[in-house]
């Protein structure tokens, strides 16, 4: 089964959705804005991606700046922060056969298939 943390709002989300379904996947998709990731959730995601937290995280976003986070913030305080904002999570996230990736740009999923 194949999981993909989903915004339909976002191209490149949308884009690796589209491509998924193109080859004919199973696909099991999460709206992770209405659904948000756990904390626990979160911190195995960045265990299977093999990023910092800091890496999974859109940056650029208003409300990273809102509540005063820095990229230098040590991965727990990321981490609860994206639990509690689900905005902040970089998307999308694709997670097949015990692997993970960012979808950026979308083909990158495709690697984990």
């Amino acid at each position: 089964m194949i999981t993909i943390w989903h915004n339909p709002r976002c191209s490149k989300s949308r884009q690796a959705l589209a491509l998924l379904e193109e080859r004919g996947e199973d696909v099991q998709v999460r709206r992770y804005l209405e659904d948000a990731p756990s904390v626990e959730e979160l911190r195995l995601t960045r265990d299977t991606l093999g990023l910092r937290a800091v890496e999974m995280m859109r940056t650029g976003e208003a409300v990273f700046k809102d509540l005063g986070l820095s990229k230098t913030d040590d991965d727990d305080t990321l981490i609860e922060a994206m639990a509690a904002n689900p905005k902040l999570i970089e998307r999308p996230v694709v997670f097949a056969h015990g692997r993970a990736r960012i979808g950026r740009p979308p083909e990158a999923v495709l690697e984990i298939l």
